[in-house]
């Protein structure tokens, strides 16, 4: 009886939490605690030193947050597309309510916030101190005005997110832009591994952000995505070629002219480019689902190699 409750209570709190797992992408989200451990590797050129572990800590749970109070907001606005497009997702199939989602969004905000400020004082106390910490503050300022651009309908707002490709672009950067994060949580912020990655990272989103556009698109009437405005060949057309773009990022680093990584380290992003070459013939034949995930997987690949690559000795 006692294993059947147990069992019974485990089953209820699942079902309560994973539509709030899926509301905030949890899985995408928690994907921004490595990009700031990544930064903060590549700009440390290894571990980081003891001191700057709690500060790196705060900031990935405040990058966290801060993607899961996003992707919340981005669904909340998005209810009346999701109907169409996607009506299994939480708020649109019933699963979360609208003012639940909007507490969340406020809830996760607020913790973001505050992890930022705790970061911000133990800077203040250690041998970083507060100027070698607020290049972070205000990268987290530019994520929070990307963030009020993109989702926020008055007419203080540029409304990127119906603005076809400045939507894709703001995306894009703020993804980007916990690299740069994890850079400045070790007060590195112009390191150019780090910034060298920031561009890869910045390439492949935003192709992938085309990509779900042209998914998007029955949906998206009314909407001003560059897939609705260019037609879906023009637009997979130019998702291949940031594609094409990426790839040259990920090797122009290794070459001796630019010196920014080890020459013989280009073999650990051997499977991302295999994968990033499988992605156009998805494209050519329409099969966008399989191509945005295919470029995804082919992101993380990248992301993994340029970590090992940062924690090998030189």
């Amino acid at each position: 009886m006692k294993a059947s409750h147990s069992l019974q209570l485990g089953v209820t709190v699942l079902t309560t939490v994973r539509p709030w797992l899926s509301l905030f992408r949890a899985g995408n989200s928690i994907t921004g605690i490595f990009g700031v451990f990544l930064g903060s590797i590549l700009a440390s050129r290894g571990m980081p030193g003891e001191e700057h572990v709690p500060i790196i800590v705060l900031h990935s749970l405040s990058v966290m947050t801060f993607m899961f109070s996003w992707n919340a907001l981005n669904d909340f606005m998005d209810v009346d597309i999701d109907r169409i497009n996607r009506p299994d997702r939480p708020i649109p199939s019933g699963k979360i309510s609208p003012r639940s989602a909007k507490l969340g969004i406020q809830s996760t905000g607020l913790i973001s916030a505050l992890s930022l400020m705790g970061a911000g004082y133990l800077s203040s106390k250690g041998e970083m101190g507060i100027n070698g910490w607020l290049p972070a503050l205000l990268i987290w300022v530019l994520a929070l005005f990307l963030l009020f651009h993109y989702e926020a309908k008055t007419r203080f707002s540029y409304g990127l997110k119906d603005r076809g490709l400045p939507g894709n672009f703001a995306i894009s950067m703020s993804v980007g832009l916990v690299i740069i994060f994890g850079a400045a949580s070790v007060s590195k912020p112009l390191d150019y591994r780090a910034w060298a990655v920031f561009i890869m990272g910045f390439l492949y989103n935003l192709s992938r952000e085309i990509v779900k556009d042209i998914e998007d698109m029955e949906g998206d009437k009314g909407r001003d995505t560059f897939a609705m405005r260019g037609g879906e060949e023009r637009a997979s057309a130019l998702s291949a070629s940031l594609l094409v773009l990426a790839l040259a990022a990920m090797l122009f680093p290794f070459l001796p002219s630019f010196g920014i990584f080890t020459e013989w380290h280009v073999i650990f992003v051997i499977p991302a480019m295999v994968s990033l070459m499988m992605v156009k013939p998805r494209l050519m034949s329409s099969e966008y689902k399989s191509a945005q995930l295919m470029t995804k997987r082919s992101m993380q690949l990248c992301l993994l190699a340029f970590l090992a690559i940062s924690l090998i000795p030189n």
